[in-house]
């Protein structure tokens, strides 16, 4: 059985946001973030954060912007979603905790962030899990991730979708109906493998309702492909990023052998993109969501990868925020 969970909610400002985050393990655990992907929120941490929490960290699990109860504090304030906006949100967090070092575990989207964080601030990051996503250094002449091949472009399919006007219509006006469909293709159909049903997406989708979920979202995936006009804010961490060609923090890449969003060929090969000590595990029969389908081996993987930390150790300090 796995460990139950324990954590609690709490609310802490950044320059843009008020984020609210779950928290639990010892307070003066090594901290690790657990950061979720789309379309998904703190829940697919649910039996795995536990794990990490007996096992002596402790965790922090955000709501990104436009994610749950995450909020901004301006009304003002352009609704950005691309992942450099969000890698500085986790920096904020982390400043405002008191995280002088940590560790990270990404999935999906999470899995971007990890990578960026990774990439730009080596110093800072203690090691990370990147699940379902992989890297490689980003080029200069094309705005934006490289066109993938033809297979793995027809897994994204939504991702087009969205960068048309009728697709971003289905977003704002059917979210829900939008994400429940990436749950039940990007994984083995539910007969074979039933890893969730209605309540666990009830409890998820409920971050969706957030006012600002569609603007983040068809963003995040506009930009990415060229298809939107970044934030200049995050021009700085952009180029910052771009410079590096191989990423030195100790990395774990967990892949779904049967992911059919991510596919497992195109996170083959990228060891030579790492300087630092870097493992892929690929699990077989499973699907985009690894947390969720397969969280007892997930947990395991990560209790081990966290522990073999080195001599320089992470601080979680009392600065937490309000309870929420």
């Amino acid at each position: 059985m796995a460990p139950r969970r324990n954590s609690s909610r709490a609310r802490i400002e950044t320059s843009l946001l008020e984020i609210a985050y779950e928290t639990g393990g010892p307070e003066e655990g090594p901290p690790v973030l657990l950061i979720h992907g789309w379309p998904d929120d703190v829940r697919t941490f649910d039996k795995v954060a536990p794990a990490l929490q007996a096992a002596g960290f402790r965790t922090f699990a955000p709501w990104l912007r436009g994610f749950g109860p995450t909020r901004f504090l301006a009304e003002e304030s352009p609704r950005f979603g691309q992942i450099a906006a969000m890698a500085e949100d986790i920096i904020e967090l982390s400043d405002a905790l008191g995280l002088e070092r940590f560790a990270i575990v990404g999935q999906d989207w999470g899995a971007r962030i990890a990578y960026f964080l990774a990439a730009i601030l080596p110093e800072r990051i203690e090691r990370i899990a990147a699940l379902s996503v992989g890297w490689e250094p980003r080029g200069h002449a094309t705005p934006g991730l490289a066109t993938p091949g033809l297979t793995q472009a027809r897994a994204f399919w939504y991702q087009w979708f969205m960068a048309t006007e009728r697709g971003a219509a289905v977003v704002r006006e059917k979210g829900r109906d939008f994400a429940r469909f990436q749950w039940e293709t990007w994984s083995p159909p539910r007969s074979a493998n039933s890893w969730f049903d209605e309540a666990d997406f009830a409890a998820t989708a409920a971050a969706f309702d957030n006012p600002d979920w569609s603007q983040i979202t068809l963003h995040s995936y506009r930009v990415r492909w060229g298809e939107a006009v970044p934030d200049p804010r995050y021009a700085a961490l952009e180029e910052r990023q771009k410079e590096v060609r191989q990423i030195a923090v100790p990395t774990l890449m967990i892949q779904g052998g049967d992911d059919r969003c991510v596919l497992p060929v195109s996170t083959e090969g990228k060891e030579r993109h790492f300087a630092g000590p870097y493992r892929r595990v690929v699990l077989e029969g499973i699907g985009h969501f690894p947390t969720r389908e397969a969280p007892q081996e997930v947990a395991k993987l990560l209790v081990d990868f966290l522990q073999e930390r080195g001599s320089h150790r992470g601080r979680a300090t009392k600065r937490e925020g309000r309870e929420a």
